[in-house]
């Protein structure tokens, strides 16, 4: 999916969190935005995935040369974030059966197998809400990269996770989205270091 910023920005009441931002996201390619604590890295992010409007300029989505609207953008991406919350009434199991009801996971593995590759096989029939955090962020990166979906947007994907939570993510990226658009919002180079292009959401201020 190509994604184009054409001098784009955001307002809230009288302060602009990001201002002219004009950029390109390439089919395929991998992306970084970041910045300090509170700049609007989350915000610019919202907006790309098209569930924030933006007060001035636009956005334009596209995949093949096909232009995409803003109301039906969220059928072509997965994202996973702090304030994107799981269903800890249902199981793992459940939530991903549940999730790929909207969005269709990767054909190539069964629910069970994708459980298994991020280490909650043995916790598959267990409610969420009794999982650790890094549990849970586990799940919520399984529903993204997981799903057969053009976009990947992956905002602090790391929160809660330990070092071998990261070695994790590191290794799904590489071997389940290389084929994917990512742009990842963070100030970790570990959530980012396989990113061919680093944006400063300071640019755009």
């Amino acid at each position: 999916m190509t994604i184009k910023l054409s001098n784009a920005g955001k307002r809230f009441n009288r302060d602009w969190i990001f201002r002219n931002a004009t950029y390109t996201f390439l089919a395929g390619h991998t992306y970084a935005i970041t910045g300090p604590n509170g700049s609007g890295k989350s915000t610019l992010l919202q907006a790309i995935a098209g569930s924030s409007g933006i007060s001035e300029g636009k956005i334009e989505w596209q995949i093949n040369g096909l232009a995409l609207s803003g109301d039906t953008i969220y059928n072509y991406l997965t994202i996973a974030a702090p304030y994107v919350e799981v269903i800890e009434e249902m199981t793992a199991t459940e939530f991903l059966l549940f999730h790929q009801q909207f969005k269709p996971l990767i054909e190539t593995l069964s629910i069970r197998e994708i459980l298994t590759l991020i280490g909650l096989d043995k916790a598959a029939n267990k409610q969420i809400r009794y999982y650790s955090s890094g549990m849970k962020q586990r799940i919520k990166l399984a529903q993204a990269i997981f799903s057969n979906v053009p976009l990947l947007l992956l905002d602090e994907p790391c929160t809660n996770m330990d070092q071998a939570g990261f070695n994790l993510y590191n290794k799904l990226i590489s071997d389940y989205a290389n084929n994917k658009t990512i742009i990842v919002s963070s100030n970790d180079l570990n959530e980012y270091s396989f990113c061919r292009d680093v944006i400063s959401i300071m640019d755009y201020k």
